[in-house]
Protein backbone atom coordinates (compact mmCIF):
# COMPACT_ATOMS: atom_id res chain seq x y z
CA UNK A 1 0.00 0.00 0.00
CA UNK A 2 2.78 2.44 0.90
CA UNK A 3 4.52 1.85 -2.46
CA UNK A 4 1.22 2.37 -4.27
CA UNK A 5 0.63 5.66 -2.49
CA UNK A 6 4.16 6.83 -3.26
CA UNK A 7 3.62 6.06 -6.96
CA UNK A 8 0.26 7.82 -6.83
CA UNK A 9 1.82 10.93 -5.28
CA UNK A 10 4.58 10.95 -7.90
CA UNK A 11 2.01 10.69 -10.69
CA UNK A 12 -0.02 13.53 -9.23
CA UNK A 13 3.02 15.79 -8.96
CA UNK A 14 4.13 15.01 -12.51
CA UNK A 15 0.63 15.62 -13.86
CA UNK A 16 0.32 18.95 -12.09
CA UNK A 17 3.74 19.93 -13.38
CA UNK A 18 2.75 18.99 -16.93
CA UNK A 19 -0.48 21.00 -16.74
CA UNK A 20 1.39 24.02 -15.43
CA UNK A 21 3.77 23.94 -18.41
CA UNK A 22 0.95 23.77 -20.95
CA UNK A 23 -0.45 27.06 -22.28
CA UNK A 24 -4.08 27.78 -21.46
CA UNK A 25 -6.48 26.97 -24.32
CA UNK A 26 -9.67 28.96 -24.36
CA UNK A 27 -11.86 28.46 -21.31
CA UNK A 28 -10.19 25.16 -20.42
CA UNK A 29 -7.29 26.81 -18.63
CA UNK A 30 -5.61 24.30 -16.34
CA UNK A 31 -5.15 26.83 -13.53
CA UNK A 32 -7.93 28.20 -11.38
CA UNK A 33 -7.12 30.93 -8.90
CA UNK A 34 -9.14 32.01 -5.88
CA UNK A 35 -11.47 34.15 -7.97
CA UNK A 36 -12.81 31.14 -9.93
CA UNK A 37 -11.98 28.25 -7.60
CA UNK A 38 -15.50 28.27 -6.16
CA UNK A 39 -17.11 28.22 -9.60
CA UNK A 40 -14.92 25.29 -10.64
CA UNK A 41 -15.79 23.24 -7.56
CA UNK A 42 -19.47 24.06 -7.86
CA UNK A 43 -19.36 22.94 -11.49
CA UNK A 44 -17.78 19.64 -10.46
CA UNK A 45 -20.47 19.09 -7.82
CA UNK A 46 -23.27 19.86 -10.28
CA UNK A 47 -21.91 17.16 -12.56
CA UNK A 48 -21.57 14.57 -9.78
CA UNK A 49 -23.78 11.50 -10.04
CA UNK A 50 -22.44 9.10 -7.42
CA UNK A 51 -19.67 10.33 -5.14
CA UNK A 52 -17.52 13.27 -4.10
CA UNK A 53 -14.28 12.77 -2.18
CA UNK A 54 -12.66 15.80 -0.58
CA UNK A 55 -9.44 16.19 1.40
CA UNK A 56 -8.95 19.49 3.22
CA UNK A 57 -5.80 20.69 4.96
CA UNK A 58 -6.99 24.03 6.28
CA UNK A 59 -6.14 26.18 3.26
CA UNK A 60 -8.61 29.02 3.76
CA UNK A 61 -9.46 29.62 0.10
CA UNK A 62 -9.95 25.93 -0.67
CA UNK A 63 -11.86 25.30 2.57
CA UNK A 64 -14.29 28.14 1.89
CA UNK A 65 -14.86 27.20 -1.76
CA UNK A 66 -15.27 23.49 -0.99
CA UNK A 67 -17.72 24.22 1.82
CA UNK A 68 -19.87 26.41 -0.41
CA UNK A 69 -19.87 23.82 -3.19
CA UNK A 70 -20.70 20.92 -0.88
CA UNK A 71 -23.59 22.84 0.69
CA UNK A 72 -25.42 22.45 -2.63
CA UNK A 73 -24.94 18.70 -3.22
CA UNK A 74 -27.95 16.81 -4.51
CA UNK A 75 -29.82 14.04 -2.76
CA UNK A 76 -28.34 10.58 -3.09
CA UNK A 77 -24.69 11.56 -3.42
CA UNK A 78 -22.07 10.00 -1.15
CA UNK A 79 -19.67 12.66 0.14
CA UNK A 80 -16.50 11.68 1.96
CA UNK A 81 -14.66 14.43 3.81
CA UNK A 82 -11.11 13.78 4.98
CA UNK A 83 -9.63 16.62 6.96
CA UNK A 84 -6.57 17.59 8.89
CA UNK A 85 -7.12 18.19 12.64
CA UNK A 86 -7.13 21.97 12.20
CA UNK A 87 -10.19 21.69 9.95
CA UNK A 88 -12.26 19.97 12.64
CA UNK A 89 -14.45 22.90 13.64
CA UNK A 90 -18.03 24.11 13.45
CA UNK A 91 -17.84 24.51 9.68
CA UNK A 92 -17.13 20.82 9.12
CA UNK A 93 -19.85 19.83 11.56
CA UNK A 94 -22.38 21.95 9.64
CA UNK A 95 -21.34 20.40 6.32
CA UNK A 96 -22.01 16.89 7.54
CA UNK A 97 -25.60 17.87 8.31
CA UNK A 98 -26.51 19.07 4.80
CA UNK A 99 -29.83 17.34 3.95
CA UNK A 100 -30.12 14.90 1.07
CA UNK A 101 -26.58 13.64 0.72
CA UNK A 102 -24.85 10.93 2.71
CA UNK A 103 -21.90 12.58 4.42
CA UNK A 104 -19.02 10.68 6.00
CA UNK A 105 -16.16 12.50 7.69
CA UNK A 106 -12.80 11.36 8.99
CA UNK A 107 -9.78 13.06 10.51
CA UNK A 108 -6.26 12.26 9.34
CA UNK A 109 -2.90 13.03 10.94
CA UNK A 110 -1.15 12.08 7.70
CA UNK A 111 0.21 14.64 5.28
CA UNK A 112 -2.65 15.65 2.96
CA UNK A 113 -3.11 17.69 -0.18
CA UNK A 114 -6.29 19.64 -0.86
CA UNK A 115 -8.12 17.56 -3.46
CA UNK A 116 -11.64 17.22 -4.82
CA UNK A 117 -12.53 14.04 -6.76
CA UNK A 118 -15.92 13.52 -8.42
CA UNK A 119 -17.18 10.10 -9.56
CA UNK A 120 -13.59 8.98 -10.16
CA UNK A 121 -13.77 10.89 -13.45
CA UNK A 122 -12.64 14.43 -12.71
CA UNK A 123 -10.70 16.15 -9.97
CA UNK A 124 -9.19 19.36 -8.73
CA UNK A 125 -5.92 19.42 -6.82
CA UNK A 126 -4.20 22.25 -4.99
CA UNK A 127 -1.20 23.02 -7.19
CA UNK A 128 1.21 23.79 -4.38
CA UNK A 129 0.97 23.40 -0.61
CA UNK A 130 0.72 26.77 1.09
CA UNK A 131 0.22 28.64 -2.19
CA UNK A 132 -1.02 32.05 -1.06
CA UNK A 133 -2.86 32.66 -4.35
CA UNK A 134 -4.77 29.43 -4.11
CA UNK A 135 -3.71 28.16 -7.54
CA UNK A 136 -5.21 24.81 -8.37
CA UNK A 137 -5.32 22.45 -11.34
CA UNK A 138 -8.38 20.70 -12.73
CA UNK A 139 -7.48 17.15 -13.69
CA UNK A 140 -9.39 15.10 -16.26
CA UNK A 141 -6.73 12.58 -17.27
CA UNK A 142 -8.09 9.15 -16.18
CA UNK A 143 -4.72 7.88 -14.88
CA UNK A 144 -4.11 11.01 -12.83
CA UNK A 145 -7.65 10.98 -11.40
CA UNK A 146 -7.18 7.31 -10.50
CA UNK A 147 -3.92 8.22 -8.74
CA UNK A 148 -5.76 10.86 -6.73
CA UNK A 149 -8.41 8.28 -5.81
CA UNK A 150 -5.72 5.88 -4.59
CA UNK A 151 -4.06 8.59 -2.54
CA UNK A 152 -7.39 9.56 -0.98
CA UNK A 153 -8.42 5.95 -0.33
CA UNK A 154 -5.15 5.19 1.46
CA UNK A 155 -5.43 8.23 3.72
CA UNK A 156 -9.15 7.58 4.29
CA UNK A 157 -8.53 4.01 5.42
CA UNK A 158 -6.14 5.27 8.10
CA UNK A 159 -8.30 8.21 9.18
CA UNK A 160 -10.43 8.32 12.31
CA UNK A 161 -14.20 8.79 12.22
CA UNK A 162 -15.15 12.34 13.07
CA UNK A 163 -17.43 11.41 15.98
CA UNK A 164 -14.72 9.22 17.51
CA UNK A 165 -12.15 11.98 17.11
CA UNK A 166 -14.39 14.58 18.74
CA UNK A 167 -15.01 12.19 21.63
CA UNK A 168 -11.32 12.27 22.53
CA UNK A 169 -10.13 14.45 25.38
CA UNK A 170 -9.06 17.92 24.14
CA UNK A 171 -5.67 17.21 25.71
CA UNK A 172 -5.16 14.25 23.37
CA UNK A 173 -6.10 16.37 20.37
CA UNK A 174 -3.57 19.12 21.13
CA UNK A 175 -0.54 19.90 18.98
CA UNK A 176 1.78 19.36 21.95
CA UNK A 177 0.41 15.86 22.52
CA UNK A 178 0.97 14.99 18.87
CA UNK A 179 4.58 16.20 19.04
CA UNK A 180 5.24 14.26 22.25
CA UNK A 181 3.75 11.08 20.80
CA UNK A 182 5.93 11.45 17.71
CA UNK A 183 9.05 11.65 19.85
CA UNK A 184 8.00 8.66 21.92
CA UNK A 185 7.47 6.73 18.69
CA UNK A 186 10.84 7.81 17.30
CA UNK A 187 12.72 6.65 20.40
CA UNK A 188 13.82 10.01 21.79
CA UNK A 189 15.17 9.96 25.32
CA UNK A 190 13.25 12.15 27.76
CA UNK A 191 16.17 14.56 27.91
CA UNK A 192 16.47 14.86 24.12
CA UNK A 193 12.70 15.20 23.65
CA UNK A 194 12.38 17.92 26.29
CA UNK A 195 15.20 19.90 24.66
CA UNK A 196 13.66 19.46 21.23
CA UNK A 197 10.29 20.70 22.49
CA UNK A 198 11.92 23.50 24.50
CA UNK A 199 10.35 22.44 27.81
CA UNK A 200 11.92 21.32 31.06
CA UNK A 201 12.55 17.62 31.66
CA UNK A 202 10.12 17.68 34.57
CA UNK A 203 7.40 19.30 32.43
CA UNK A 204 7.95 16.82 29.61
CA UNK A 205 7.63 13.84 31.96
CA UNK A 206 4.49 15.33 33.48
CA UNK A 207 2.94 15.63 30.02
CA UNK A 208 3.90 12.04 29.18
CA UNK A 209 2.27 10.82 32.41
CA UNK A 210 -0.91 12.80 31.64
CA UNK A 211 -1.05 11.40 28.10
CA UNK A 212 -0.66 7.86 29.39
CA UNK A 213 -3.45 8.46 31.89
CA UNK A 214 -5.77 9.87 29.20
CA UNK A 215 -5.02 6.86 26.99
CA UNK A 216 -5.52 4.41 29.83
CA UNK A 217 -2.04 2.98 29.17
CA UNK A 218 0.16 1.25 31.72
CA UNK A 219 3.37 1.72 29.74
CA UNK A 220 4.78 3.97 27.05
CA UNK A 221 4.67 1.12 24.55
CA UNK A 222 0.99 0.56 25.33
CA UNK A 223 0.39 4.30 24.99
CA UNK A 224 1.93 4.20 21.52
CA UNK A 225 -0.24 1.27 20.45
CA UNK A 226 -3.34 3.00 21.79
CA UNK A 227 -2.41 6.26 20.03
CA UNK A 228 -2.18 4.42 16.70
CA UNK A 229 -5.54 2.74 17.31
CA UNK A 230 -7.12 6.12 17.99
CA UNK A 231 -5.60 7.69 14.88
CA UNK A 232 -3.48 10.08 16.92
CA UNK A 233 -0.24 8.65 15.55
CA UNK A 234 0.71 6.94 12.31
CA UNK A 235 2.11 3.41 12.53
Amino acid sequence: MEQTLLKARALIESTVSLHRRRPAQGSAAPHTDVAVLGETLEGLVRGARHSVCVAMTGNEAFHHAAGKALAAVESGLVVRLLCAPQVVDGTLAVLTRVPGARFEARVSEAELRDIFVVDGAAALVQAAAGNAKGHATQVNDPAAVRALELLFAGAWSRGRKLDDYLALSPKLRSELTRRILERLRDGYTDDAASRDLNVSLRTYRRHVAEIMRELGAGSRFQAGVRAVELGLLSE
